[in-house]
C-alpha cells in the first residue's frame, strides 16, 4: 500500500511553483509505503529513531519473529528485556512497554487519533513517552494518510527546500511561507523534497554554508 496522490495535488503544485513543477516532471510519480496499522506504525517509528532505514528493517523483522504478530496484548505480555533482545536499546523497550499498556488499559484511546485534526492528533501522540513532534508527523502521513504534513523538523525536507530553491538556510519563517505555498498538500510535495534530498535530481546541490574546520594549533612555550 503506498501513499495516494494523483493529478490533483500534482496540478495545485505546479500552478503554485514553477520550480517544484519543474522537479516533479524531473521525478515522476513517487511510491513510498504506508503503515497499514496505527499501532504498529507507532512501534515501527519508536524503534527507528536514531538508526539507519536498514537497521530499523532488521531490529523490526526480528521484533515480529519474536511476537508473531506486533500488537498491544503481544507487546504486553513480553518484558522489556525480551523487546531490548531484538536489538534496540533499553529506553526504546520500556516506551514501546509503556505505549502497549496504555492501549491495553483504556488509558490512550488510539483510534480517537484518527478522528482528531492535524494538531489535535500530533499533541495526542506527542504525550507518549518515546514520540516527538516530528514522529508523530511521520505517523500522520505515513499512516494516516494525512495530506497536509510537512515536517520542520525533518532535515533532509529542509535540505531538499535548500537544493530546490538555493537557500542557504532554511528559517522557520522561510519554512512556513513554503508549507503555506503547498497548502493543502503538503504530504505530497514532502514527498518531492525528500526524492530531491536523495539525489534523484543529478547535478543538484545543497546550498548550505561548508562547516568551519577549526586546526589546533600547539603553543609554544
Amino acid at each position: 500500500m503506498f501513499f495516494q496522490y494523483g493529478e490533483k495535488e500534482i496540478n495545485y503544485l505546479k500552478l503554485k511553483d514553477k520550480k517544484l513543477a519543474w522537479a516533479i516532471e524531473q521525478i515522476g510519480h513517487i511510491e513510498r509505503r504506508l503503515d497499514a496499522d496505527l499501532f504498529a506504525s507507532v512501534v515501527r517509528h519508536i524503534v527507528g529513531q536514531q538508526i539507519s532505514s536498514k537497521a530499523q528493517a532488521t531490529v523490526w523483522a526480528r521484533l515480529e519473529a519474536r511476537l508473531s504478530v506486533v500488537t498491544p496484548a503481544s507487546v504486553h505480555a513480553a518484558s522489556a528485556e525480551e523487546l531490548q533482545s531484538v536489538g534496540m536499546s533499553l529506553r526504546k523497550a520500556e516506551y514501546i512497554k509503556d505505549f502497549a499498556s496504555k492501549i491495553v488499559s483504556g488509558e490512550f484511546a488510539l483510534q480517537a487519533v484518527e478522528q482528531l485534526s492535524d494538531e489535535e492528533a500530533i499533541a495526542a501522540l506527542s504525550s507518549l513517552k518515546g514520540i516527538g513532534r516530528w514522529t508523530a508527523e511521520m505517523i500522520l502521513l505515513f499512516c494516516l494518510q494525512r495530506p497536509d504534513i510537512l515536517s520542520f523538523d525533518d532535515l533532509a525536507i529542509q535540505r531538499g527546500l535548500r537544493m530546490l530553491y538555493h537557500h542557504r538556510k532554511i528559517t522557520r519563517e522561510l519554512f512556513a511561507k513554503y508549507k503555506k505555498r503547498y497548502s493543502p498538500y503538503g504530504s505530497t510535495a514532502a514527498l518531492y523534497l525528500w526524492a530531491i534530498s536523495g539525489g534523484a535530481i543529478e547535478g543538484m546541490q545543497d546550498y548550505a554554508p561548508a562547516k568551519k574546520i577549526v586546526r589546533k594549533t600547539k603553543r609554544s612555550e
